[in-house]
């Protein structure tokens, strides 16, 4: 027997088809194979569990959830039913149910180091730090392994960061992982770098800091060798928490003799000078000044130091640019001390010419010296400006022609020139002319500085790309100063950019934020997927689709662009808990808590809150009581107007506000002040959205009780609560309108290239804000009209009857400033009118949410009429009289109805209009256009005018599908 080697299992076999059906996605194939098995061999638990994840993935999950309690109810010990148990499992969302399957799998195995192994891991899923910490020591007792010890200190150090009570973490959690590896140090068992690594992170967890550094320092830091400088670099963030700052200097000095390229050592050097410097430090007598060597204490050594590393670099085979920088930060540094030694480095204005020369060629040459440009006085900009154009090797073929650059080394050093002219504000102070000027030099050297790039693959980016993104920016400078012409021909020369560089993703955001502002979101779509955004940019990049994809009337591709964002969100809990399982089996101890405040700041996200917010308001206005039911919608989405999901504390804003270049100088930048102003607004119009949800959400709550006076019984059937609920929201609703309105007084203008405006100035001022809340008072007064009946009710019914009058005339309004032309020639040149397609947007939104008021309101007057009239039936009169409530709903409904009809009317003109418009006839005046241009031009108005036929068709679909429902609504 033993000759024949490995017997294969023969369940191995049998299950073998199913395995390969499902790799194959052929889901009902292995039900069938399944099923088949199951026949004839009952007991093959794994077999069922197969069949399960088959049904799982054919949208069949309670079928699938009943086959696996069943196995997982017999305690399986199996391997193949274990692991088929997990991804299924995995795939319901639901990793608890993976720790009691492998719990009852130690108890029956209790020596198996798999299990006991899984079991772990599966703590480690759902974040169970206690239990991982027992699972890590029994693990060890059965294999005395290291990695097993460490998992079970890791774990304490977890219940550590994770518990409320700091107190507690630091006199309990952290002192016992403490004593746990002093002991494995005692012992002399520490084998690995990780171990190590593990024990400094508790100490300084501690803020044992002396401790840490004795370990780094030791024998034991010796097995720090994964990251270059790991020890130096643990020693020195020692050295600084101890504030010891001779040993701080000493370090940063030595290491910076090995490389004077390292520009973090250059930080602590200085920071360490000034510190001696402060605190009149000098050296003891006789004795050694300190542990890493010579100290330097005052500015003379530090000026001496760094010139001793220009003269060292000169003799370098290769430039570094170190030494050089490190000169200029010190005169900015001395500078900003008030110190009168900042002469014995030189002039700045010179230093920074004579870098320029060594290192113009560079494209980092601009982000290096743009850190140091205030140390220029204003009055010398244009000088040197003027002085840096004349070391640039340029050669112009006639006379009145303009210089170009011979070579890739002469057009780089010129395009560091002229994103220096921009950060300076030279091209700010220019007028008009001057700046067309302009806009065509950097075009005609971008067309030449083409040459250069012929050999380029697709991939790669031109070398003259900034100059047309330069040119760009000065035209929105004239565009934000009131030329209209200059905005298309933005559009123009960023999409002939593209076509020349189909990788640039900064001409791609560009035109992004462009044809938004326009009111075009079409090409966006294309645009945004080309840049293939992967995982975290979702969150911070992602801003740029979704605000603006519903709100420009592309309702489809809204709902596409959520999904991207929720997909990622909602794949980063199931990622995240796979991370941290990695980092634990490769000893990656210190990235766990990385990972974990990364899932965190995630959950926590803004654009998160906003995302899923959006989406369920999209899904109820395209689908609630036209293809489901409002009720079922609501059912489908889990939502509850009692629950409020967002963490309104910690929310994060993890947008990317900086994502596109920017050469402006300070003063026209975004600034600070522009984030947290960009923050609020955000978060304000955010609970605006969400009270809305919640307050449409509530309306089938409320749907008609039986007994209308026996209040008694209606405040047990919890009804009575659902309108507190309703009444206590619109109550917040109102306080986050008013804190909305006063934000909006402040009238903040962002940079153009900043954040982009929430939607909340125009949801106030075309009305539709106060009739959304008056639609929710009505919901107020028809549930007090239910709860009290007919009879008593004539005040209410009033009022009921003039809040429909007055709601139709507010629509009525709303629809007025609905009208004019999307896109009108004005003088040979196009333009836009977004806010009028925005309007159109909110109009639906309003009147979806009027039509839901309205089901409930005839949900309500229904049971009266038919009682009513089996009244008159019984005492066989003609003429009981109708309460004046049903004829004001009746009028309602007609005149909503009048009025929706009236919309589609206007969107169809709209369509004719748009379609009719001839934009090859255009002329754009003042731009000269090259006949290249001319092509590029027709392209990007073509994008715009068909967007905007496309929004006007999707928001014309909409409105009829909402026609049909009002003409269902007849009591």
């Amino acid at each position: 027997m033993a000759a024949r080697g490995h017997v294969q299992d023969p369940n191995d076999r049998r299950l073998r088809p199913i395995y390969d059906y499902l790799d194959n996605g052929n889901n009902k194939m292995a039900i069938q194979q399944a099923d088949k098995l199951l026949k004839k061999h009952k007991d093959l638990h794994c077999a069922k569990v197969l069949k399960a994840i088959g049904l799982q993935r054919t949208g069949k999950q309670d079928e699938a959830y009943a086959l696996a309690q069943e196995v997982a109810a017999l305690e399986p010990t199996d391997d193949n039913s274990l692991q088929a148990l997990t991804i299924l499992y995995r795939e319901m969302h639901r990793p608890e149910l993976v720790t009691k399957l492998y719990e009852a799998a130690v108890k029956k195995v209790p020596n198996s180091e798999e299990y006991h192994s899984h079991l772990f891991m599966a703590y480690a899923r759902v974040g169970e730090y206690k239990k991982m910490q027992q699972a890590g020591m029994a693990l060890y007792k059965i294999v005395p392994k290291n990695p097993y010890y460490f998992w079970s200190v890791m774990s304490l150090i977890m219940q550590s960061i994770s518990a409320q009570d700091e107190n507690l973490s630091k006199t309990m959690f952290l002192p016992l992982a403490e004593r746990m590896v002093e002991k494995m140090v005692k012992e002399d068992k520490i084998e690995a770098e990780a171990e190590v690594e593990l024990y400094y992170m508790i100490l300084e967890r501690l803020e044992k800091y002396k401790e840490a550094l004795d370990v780094v320092r030791g024998k034991l830091g010796e097995k720090l060798t994964s990251e270059l400088q790991s020890r130096e670099n643990k020693c020195m963030a020692m050295y600084k928490k101890l504030c010891r700052w001779p040993e701080c200097n000493a370090l940063s000095r030595r290491l910076l003799l090995k490389n004077s390229d390292d520009w973090q050592f250059y930080i602590t050097y200085f920071d360490s000078v000034f510190q001696l410097i402060d605190e009149s430090w000098t050296p003891p007598p006789e004795e050694e000044p300190s542990l890493e060597g010579e100290v330097h204490y005052s500015i003379e050594q530090a000026v001496k130091f760094i010139e001793e590393r220009i003269t060292e670099e000169s003799k370098s085979s290769r430039p570094l640019r170190g030494p050089y920088l490190a000169k200029l930060e010190l005169i900015r540094r001395l500078r900003y001390r008030g110190c009168n030694d900042e002469y014995k480095l030189g002039d700045p204005e010179e230093l920074m010419f004579q870098y320029f020369k060594k290192f113009g060629d560079k494209p980092c040459c601009f982000t290096d010296l743009k850190v140091f440009v205030d140390l220029l006085p204003s009055s010398q900009y244009t000088k040197f400006i003027s002085q840096l154009l004349e070391v640039i090797p340029l050669s112009a073929t006639a006379e009145n022609e303009i210089a170009l650059p011979a070579d890739i080394k002469a057009l780089q050093q010129h395009l560091c020139v002229v994103q220096l002219s921009r950060l300076l504000g030279i091209y700010h102070a220019m007028d008009k002319k001057q700046k067309l000027t302009v806009v065509r030099e950097l075009m005609l050297r971008y067309r030449h500085g083409l040459e250069f790039g012929k050999s380029c693959l697709k991939t790669e980016l031109q070398f003259s790309d900034y100059y047309c993104l330069l040119a760009v920016h000065l035209l929105l400078d004239l565009w934000l100063e009131g030329e209209e012409t200059a905005v298309w021909q933005c559009l123009t020369l960023l999409e002939e950019g593209l076509s020349h560089s189909p990788s640039n993703a900064q001409f791609k955001l560009l035109l992004i934020r462009i044809y938004c502002r326009l009111g075009a979101f079409e090409p966006v779509a294309e645009l945004y997927s080309s840049l293939d955004a992967k995982h975290i940019q979702h969150d911070t990049i992602g801003y740029l689709l979704t605000r603006y994809a519903e709100s420009l009337g592309h309702y489809a591709a809204a709902s596409q662009s959520c999904n991207f964002a929720l997909r990622f969100f909602h794949s980063n809990q199931k990622d995240t808990s796979e991370y941290i399982i990695q980092a634990y089996k490769y000893g990656a101890f210190e990235k766990i808590p990385e990972f974990i405040a990364f899932r965190n700041r995630l959950n926590s996200s803004l654009h998160f809150a906003q995302v899923r917010t959006e989406r369920m308001l999209l899904d109820l206005l395209l689908e609630a009581n036209i293809s489901t039911s409002l009720e079922e919608s609501i059912k489908s989405m889990s939502l509850s107007p009692e629950e409020d999901d967002i963490p309104w504390k910690d929310l994060r804003d993890n947008r990317d506000l900086t994502v596109l270049f920017n050469w402006d100088p300070k003063d026209r930048d975004i600034s600070e002040e522009h984030r947290k102003l960009s923050l609020e607004e955000e978060t304000m119009w955010l609970r605006i959205r969400s009270l809305t949800l919640r307050l449409v959400s509530g309306l089938p709550t409320l749907s008609h009780t039986i007994q209308p006076k026996n209040s008694e019984k209606t405040a047990e059937n919890g009804v009575s609560s659902k309108i507190d609920t309703i009444r206590s929201l619109l109550q917040q609703l109102e306080a986050a309108v008013d804190s909305g309105k006063k934000f909006l007084e402040q009238k903040i203008q962002y940079p153009v290239l900043g954040p982009p405006p929430t939607r909340m100035a125009g949801f106030f001022s075309n009305g539709s804000c106060q009739c959304q809340t008056s639609l929710f008072y009505l919901v107020s007064d028809i549930y007090e009209l239910d709860t009290n009946g007919l009879e008593d009710s004539a005040e209410i019914q009033e009022r009921i009857g003039n809040s429909f009058k007055s709601l139709v005339e507010r629509l009525t309004d709303l629809f007025n400033k609905c009208k004019g032309d999307l896109i009108e020639v004005r003088d040979g040149t196009l333009k836009t009118h977004p806010n009028l397609l925005e309007n159109l947007v909110f109009f639906v939104e309003t009147i979806s949410i009027a039509l839901w008021v309205s089901s409930y309101c005839d949900s309500v007057l229904r049971p009266f009429k038919s009682n009513l009239q089996k009244k008159k039936k019984k005492k066989k009169e003609s003429s009981v009289a109708m309460p004046p409530v049903f004829t004001h709903f009746l009028d309602y409904v007609t005149e909503l109805q009048t009025l929706t009809s009236n919309v589609i009317d206007h969107i169809k003109g709209l369509e004719i209009i748009l379609t009719a418009l001839k934009l090859e006839e255009l002329s754009l005046k003042d731009t000269l256009l090259l006949q290249e241009e001319k092509k590029f031009t027709k392209t990007v108005q073509g994008k715009v005018q068909s967007s905007y036929h496309h929004s006007v068709q999707e928001i014309g679909e909409l409105l009829k599908k909402r026609l049909d429902t009002i003409k269902k609504l007849k009591i």
